[in-house]
C-alpha cells in the first residue's frame, strides 16, 4: 500500500490532489488518491480507512469539511487537513478542520495549500524513517 492516501470530499476538489499528488511525486513518496465523501459515502470511507495501511492521510475537503476530522477519529495515523476555498472564501472549511475537538488531531494547511500538505507529508515520513521502529514514541492518543 502507498505511503500517503489523498482522500478527496468531491471530485470538485481534484485540482487541488493533483497539485498535492505532484509534488508527492517529485519526492518520491507512493500515493494513492481516492474520493469518498464522509457524507455521502461512509461506509465505502469506514471500509477503506480499515483496509489503507498508508502512514499518513491527507484529506481534501470544502464547505464543511468533515472529512480531515472523520478520518481522524478512526485513525491514529497523521491526518493532514487541505481546506478549499468556496462560496466563503474557504475560511469555513479552514476554521472546520482547524477546530477538532481534543483528541481528534488534524494538521492544517492554508486554504487550497496542496503542496504545503503533501510537503508536510514528506517531512513527516522522512523523521519516521529517522526515528525508526526502535523509538519509545508511540501515536496512540486513545
Amino acid at each position: 500500500m502507498a505511503d500517503v492516501a489523498v482522500i478527496l470530499g468531491s471530485a470538485s476538489d481534484n485540482e487541488i490532489a493533483d497539485r498535492v499528488c505532484s509534488v508527492l511525486a517529485e519526492h518520491g513518496v507512493s500515493f494513492d488518491c481516492k474520493v469518498l465523501s464522509a457524507h455521502r459515502e461512509p461506509e465505502k470511507l469506514d471500509a477503506y480507512l480499515q483496509e489503507c495501511t498508508c502512514s499518513i492521510y491527507i484529506a481534501i475537503a470544502g464547505l464543511s469539511a468533515a472529512l480531515p476530522g472523520v478520518i481522524a477519529s478512526r485513525t491514529d495515523r497523521p491526518v493532514i487537513g487541505v481546506p478549499v476555498s468556496g462560496t466563503l472564501l474557504g475560511i469555513d472549511a479552514l476554521l472546520s478542520i482547524a477546530q477538532m475537538p481534543r483528541g481528534v488531531p488534524v494538521a492544517t494547511v492554508g486554504v487550497d495549500a496542496a503542496e504545503n500538505a503533501a510537503l508536510l507529508a514528506v517531512r513527516i515520513l522522512a523523521l519516521a524513517a529517522q526515528i525508526g521502529k526502535s523509538s519509545s514514541i508511540s501515536g496512540s492518543m486513545h
